[in-house]
């Protein structure tokens, strides 16, 4: 069957369940083909096909039947199209006709080959001679409906006319087309003997005037529901109905929190011929601060990718994490070959969305291909998080690569709480939408209850973006200080957005930097090997001051530009020629990372450039270090560095800054932070020195500032920003994430089980 349906009131109109059940439907059988025909202007019809729980037309009617689109290109549809467009003489044409009519006011709404306007019943009774004259002079109908609108169209185009049009274009039996409607302004589809259904709830004027005609059904249900209905009373689906044909529902699981994160909870390994796990051998705080929240045997799933080997048997969904510490916590496996983890995270999050989010999108690679593996790892998180969740059970979403999950989410389980936490840099909109699947990825994140970023700034960047995928109304903004800086660095913001609300759905939005594992500093500074450590570059660095930096190889760290930053600082103050050293520590990337093997070479040769100009006997420069080094070993290093430079040129938080901060407030340094004003944590941490990144004069200037600052000054700086660190740890980080959740899942009725840190 072929359905055309008007839009507001009708297929987006009746309950929530309607809508789901038809659209699923829809989407479930592909024997049904869908047109859109609808009073809108194609430019407010667009905001819908960014929405992911709403099937695609085939094609789009809008203007009233004045604009025939293709469904995915939005092109014309030529045959049909040139037809109007010959009857059309022009919008400016009109409008100079009219002008001069005193009351008449141009309707603010995107449209094309139509004018519309707003006029009283008084006015249009005085001049509606005058109108319909200018409307036969032009050539076009002239409607007037509800003492209000007034629309000058090209001569006998409707709804009705265009879609017989195109019926007879692509070559349909009209026995196989259903119209859909709620209004009057819908009447023009009933009359070319097509089968119909008004809708419950539908105008009395479209009631009246298709009473007895026996191929229109008159529905109880409203909206979707009254479609559903017309569906089982002709018969489209059989004698077995709707019911044979609707999707099945993924029965829930029994978990109330569901994490959905790119690393499992443990690591595997492969053993004489088996798969083996055991815990991260360097763990970042974020996994065992989220596997807290299960530590007082609230049951809950973890979500992660498994690479499938086929020497191995039968995959294994369901794997126990660690039976003392989360008895109740299982880690649910997405079995995906490597071929799938190579191009969805090696090869297309890192060549075609790390770059855009960070800035630096003339160096993304978009790959149609690629984007389709991506969303079919999206899908299988999204199936297996459906088979975990518990009735209206909470699923935190982490990061870009997880993007699409929760539009397929919605779409299986629409009882859940959808939480997403963007660990990455959001860019602002005139970078993000050179993505061109910015209205898939805006419209399924749009899909969420409740969306996290680091900082405001990253937030709302993406209110901007979304501004221009679909319509919104602001509900609630609040002041950024004083957690955040407002107008002290590039990412400063003094307001931001923190709820919004689509169609009928509310969504919030929040700023949580995220926070550092301090007990992981206490147990390295506690460890006899580290101390001795400590001890060493004292006596190693005896006379010189250390500068240090840690980041890793990627050019959005900015190595080269402080390189050069360091170059110019020995050639303007040679005082510091044999008293200053830069340690440089670079992390390798993955060895498939090719992308990196120039920049590696860049570096490598500044190093040498800078050593060749200026070492001599007993001093070095630049000390480079261009490999992993253990956290233990690098908290030697943080608590003798008089300076740490970190000078990215973007960054959504940077977790070194703070790790820096917390070793020197538990040694009672007075070392200083060099931080790029570019960085999440610039907009965060009080204290530090910022600097631009981009220019390699202020960054030699900072620096130097930091290596002449007064111990005084230097230590009430680094109080400052220890204060935060400290304040805002890693589990103050989870447990106000998941608060706001659950304040969100209760605006939006769903409630929400308690999830507390267990510290």
């Amino acid at each position: 069957m072929l359905l055309a349906t008007d839009l507001d009131g009708t297929f987006l109109g009746g309950s929530q369940e309607q809508r789901q059940q038809l659209y699923q439907l829809i989407a479930a059988h592909p024997d049904i083909d869908l047109i859109f025909v609808t009073g809108r202007g194609l430019e407010s019809v667009m905001p819908l096909l960014a929405d992911p729980t709403i099937p695609q037309p085939e094609y789009i009617i809008c203007d009233v039947g004045c604009t025939v689109v293709n469904g995915e290109t939005l092109h014309p549809v030529g045959e049909v199209q040139s037809r109007i467009d010959d009857k059309w003489p022009g919008e400016y044409t009109i409008h100079a006709a009219v002008e001069h009519i005193e009351g008449l006011v141009r309707q603010d709404v995107p449209q094309e080959r139509r004018c519309s306007y707003f006029v009283a019943p008084d006015i249009m009774e005085k001049h509606r001679e005058e109108l319909e004259a200018i409307g036969e002079k032009l050539d076009c109908d002239v409607l007037y409906s509800a003492d209000l609108y007034l629309d000058f169209l090209p001569r006998n185009v409707n709804k009705g006319s265009t879609l017989t049009a195109l019926v007879e274009h692509l070559n349909i039996d009209k026995a196989d087309v259903m119209v859909a409607g709620d209004t009057l302004n819908d009447l023009s589809m009933y009359e070319y003997d097509f089968i119909g259904v008004c809708v419950g709830e539908s105008e009395k004027g479209l009631t009246e005037a298709t009473e007895g005609r026996a191929r229109v059904y008159h529905a109880s249900a409203p909206g979707a529901g009254g479609i559903l209905e017309a569906i089982s009373h002709f018969g489209f689906l059989g004698v077995e109905g709707i019911d044979a044909e609707g999707r099945d529902d993924i029965e829930p699981g029994g978990s109330d929190l569901v994490i959905v994160y790119h690393r499992l909870p443990y690591e595997e390994y492969i053993e004489d011929g088996e798969m083996k796990r055991r815990n991260h051998r360097s763990p970042n705080g974020i996994i065992p601060t989220l596997a807290s929240f299960f530590k007082d045997g609230r049951k809950g799933a973890w979500v992660a990718w498994s690479i499938t080997d086929p020497s191995l048997k039968e995959f294994e969904v369901h794997t126990e994490v660690d039976k003392e510490q989360y008895p109740n916590l299982v880690a649910a496996r997405v079995g995906l070959t490597k071929d799938e983890v190579d191009i969805f995270y090696k090869r297309f999050s890192k060549e075609a969305f790390w770059p855009t989010l960070h800035t630096f999108w003339e160096r993304a690679s978009f790959v149609e291909e690629h984007w389709n593996v991506f969303c079919e790892v999206n899908r299988k998180f999204a199936e297996q998080t459906a088979k975990e969740a518990a009735e209206g059970a909470t699923v935190w979403l982490h990061d870009y690569n997880l993007w699409m999950v929760p539009a397929y989410l919605r779409e299986i389980r629409p009882d859940l709480n959808i939480a997403f936490f963007h660990h990455t840099y959001f860019p602002s909109a005139d970078v993000f939408n050179v993505l061109p699947w910015r209205k898939e990825i805006v419209g399924s994140l749009l899909q969420c209850d409740y969306i996290g970023f680091h900082i405001p700034r990253q937030s709302e960047n993406f209110i901007d973006v979304a501004k221009g995928v679909m319509p919104f109304e602001v509900t609630e903004k609040s002041g950024c200080a004083p957690r955040f800086l407002t107008y002290g660095c590039a990412v400063g913001l003094d307001e931001m957005t923190t709820e919004i609300k689509v169609n009928d759905r509310t969504i919030r939005l929040g700023a949580h930097p995220v926070g550092l594992d301090l007990k992981r500093v206490d147990t390295a500074l506690e460890k006899p090997e580290i101390q001795n450590r400590m001890q060493e570059l004292r006596e190693e660095l005896h006379g010189i001051k250390l500068v240090l930096s840690v980041e890793r190889l990627d050019y959005t760290k900015g190595i080269p530009a402080k390189l050069e930053a360091f170059e110019r600082l020995m050639e303007d103050h040679p005082e510091l020629h044999g008293k200053v050293t830069l340690v440089t520590v670079c992390v390798p990337a993955a060895k498939e990372m090719t992308v990196y093997n120039e920049l590696q070479n860049e570096i490598e040769q500044a190093v040498g450039r800078i050593n060749g100009k200026y070492a001599h006997v007993g001093w070095t420069p630049v000390q480079f270090f261009f490999r992993a080094v253990p956290f233990e070993e690098l908290v030697a290093y943080y608590a003798m560095a008089d300076v740490m430079w970190i000078t990215p040129l973007r960054d959504g938080l940077n977790l070194v800054a703070k790790e820096y901060v917390a070793t020197q407030g538990k040694t009672e340094g007075k070392g200083v932070l060099v931080l790029s004003e570019f960085a999440g944590a610039a907009a965060e941490v009080k204290g530090a020195v910022l600097c631009n990144p981009h220019d390699p004069a202020e960054m030699a200037e900072t620096c130097y500032f930091a290596l002449s600052m007064h111990p005084d000054d230097a230590a009430a700086r680094l109080n400052e920003a220890y204060d935060v660190v400290s304040y805002y740890d890693i589990a103050h980080w989870g447990q106000d994430f998941l608060d706001e959740v659950a304040d969100s899942a209760r605006k939006n009725g769903r409630g929400s089980a308690d999830l507390t840190v267990v510290a």
